[in-house]
């Protein structure tokens, strides 16, 4: 889905999932600054967005979701993720509730799948789930924003700004109003300096919760009977997960970034030596400079030296060995 506002001065359009709305408009870092400073918005109207209703749609979600909902308050936010049954991660939702609908958004293209899955777990529940992408576009407003908020619009807020869910319609109007547009690219800036993972880039066939921090954000450990729990239960009471989230502060003299994928190795072992990890999200951030999020081994030692293909980089824990 393509938004309109692509057609706003400097536009310059995002590649891969993100693709369907601005990367940036023209000046990455003042954006950022901007998002930092609470002003501005970011049209993340590409990604997807979920609504269940029914009488049973918080008793029924919580039944399938890692986060406890079944009492969730109207206009909290929360969030959720959908695990296979080996616990590995599947689908992640950003849940608020209005009082007669809970409204989700979720990563571009996934909305079809999580359809398909919910679908098929309603059983007997008076629940209807149904896809409203075409109808609602996702705005983010920044932490300390004092921008308006139309009357009518469902709100998820949070430590880290505020979600609309947006009459589709209304998106060209309220850009006018609530500028200046801050393309998808400041947006993940500041989602790397706040170690925030993401499905799809922190993730792979077989992440488990614990290895990204989402123990406690978006799963409950008081709560049982979802798909997956079993694995969650035994790694948080037995062991230890197999990998660790990082935050990696990149050397800055290297002209290009270290793209998701790279490989991550001792810096003592070189190039050549074994593979402890590898990058999954890397930006230029404006005060920070080059840094990245990745996966490495679990007893990869907190003060090692560390290479991401030919840079160099150091690591802050974000989830403790």
């Amino acid at each position: 889905m393509k938004s309109p506002l692509l057609t706003l001065p400097g536009a310059v359009p995002a590649e891969g999932v993100d693709e369907g709305v601005a990367a940036h408009y023209g000046d990455l870092f003042r954006e950022q600054r901007a998002l930092a400073d609470g002003t501005g918005f970011v049209d993340l109207s590409h990604r997807g967005v979920v609504a269940v209703t029914g009488d049973d749609r918080l008793t029924w979600l919580h039944l399938l979701l890692t986060q406890h909902v079944s009492e969730l308050p109207t206009g909290e936010a929360t969030e959720a993720l959908i695990l296979s049954a080996h616990g590995h991660i599947e689908h992640a939702l950003y849940l608020v509730d209005d009082g007669t609908t809970t409204w989700a958004h979720v990563e571009p293209g996934t909305q079809e799948a999580l359809i398909a899955y919910l679908e098929s777990m309603k059983f007997f529940y008076q629940v209807e789930v149904t896809d409203r992408t075409d109808d609602f576009a996702i705005v983010h407003l920044p932490a300390g924003s004092i921008a308006e908020v139309p009357e009518g619009v469902v709100v998820r807020e949070t430590a880290y700004g505020r979600d609309l869910f947006l009459p589709r319609v209304d998106l060209e109007s309220y850009a006018e109003k609530a500028g200046p547009a801050a393309g998808i690219l400041a947006h993940e800036a500041l989602r790397v300096e706040q170690h925030r993972p993401r499905l799809g880039f922190e993730t792979d066939h077989r992440t488990i919760p614990h290895e990204l921090g989402w123990i406690g954000t978006a799963v409950h450990l008081q709560k049982g009977c979802y798909r997956g729990q079993e694995t969650v239960a035994r790694v948080q009471n037995l062991g230890k997960p197999p990998r660790r989230l990082v935050f990696l502060h990149l050397d800055g003299s290297e002209v290009h970034l270290p793209t998701p994928g790279t490989e991550i190795h001792l810096a003592d072992e070189g190039p050549d030596g074994r593979k402890i990890g590898f990058i999954t999200t890397s930006v230029r951030h404006h005060e920070l400079g080059p840094v990245a999020l990745a996966l490495v081994k679990r007893n990869v030692a907190l003060d090692a030296r560390l290479v991401a293909g030919d840079t160099a980089a150091a690591q802050e824990a974000v989830v403790e060995p």
